[in-house]
């Protein structure tokens, strides 16, 4: 059975995260979840080394990886590290590193945290996370209960940021040699469709399939984030596809 590393991205866990992918995908795969550290001063390296004990633990050899937001600059900076490991990559929402609009982002998510006003911090998120098409769908009642029930942000979240402010992987994108899948969230308020497609043109041999969301598929289309990965790792048969 082929491995699957799921790493999610600031604020969440794989199972807020890819829950519903991995109930789509089945038991196709030997999933093992890529947790971001709960305390601050990680490098990239030293977390990219974790996930792989963790696929040693889980008895994953191989596996592809699937990365969501700062799970997707960490996916490539694994797969440059570890490229024998690594089969395939599926990089949703991807940056290669924090521009100042996603900073200022970071800093505000961070201080609504830090100030335990939580339920700003719940329409911050959906401000900068939600595209313009979802929101406009919803209706108004339904997404205030949205917010008035959003679980609180986990205790590793001020960590989670920090890294985020921290990565940068541009120099890793040319030097991928796996079948790579850019899902590109067209209308993503925190980081802009420009940049993931700019990413993807840098990475060699790179498809990409474009969601009409913002910035959390896994909320506004989770079929059609789960046709695109699904299809990627199965029907298109990536891991007989590594670039050369």
């Amino acid at each position: 059975m082929s491995g699957l590393l799921l790493i999610h991205g600031a604020g969440g866990s794989a199972e807020t995260h890819f829950g519903g992918l991995t109930r789509r995908l089945g038991d196709r795969f030997r999933y093992v979840p890529g947790e971001l550290p709960e305390r601050g001063g990680s490098g990239a390296d030293e977390v990219v080394d974790g996930f792989v004990a963790a696929a040693d633990a889980a008895g994953a050899a191989s596996f592809a990886v699937c990365g969501y937001s700062l799970g997707a600059p960490l996916a490539v900076r694994l797969a440059v590290r570890h490229p024998e490991r690594v089969t395939a990559l599926v990089l949703t929402a991807p940056f290669p590193c924090a521009d100042h609009r996603m900073r200022l982002g970071l800093s505000l998510w961070r201080g609504l945290y830090e100030s335990g006003r939580h339920r700003l911090l719940a329409e911050h998120l959906a401000l900068t996370g939600l595209g313009g098409t979802f929101l406009d769908r919803t209706d108004p009642a339904r997404l205030r209960a949205m917010l008035m029930l959003a679980p609180p942000p986990p205790a590793a979240t001020p960590a989670h940021l920090e890294l985020a402010g921290r990565i940068d992987v541009r120099e890793d994108l040319g030097r991928l040699v796996v079948p790579t899948l850019v899902v590109v969230t067209a209308e993503d308020p925190l980081v802009s469709p420009a940049r993931q497609r700019a990413l993807a043109a840098a990475v060699p041999g790179a498809r990409t399939a474009e969601l009409a969301t913002g910035h959390l598929p896994f909320w506004e289309d989770p079929e059609a984030w789960a046709d695109a990965v699904e299809d990627f790792l199965t029907v298109g048969d990536p891991l007989s596809a590594r670039v050369r």
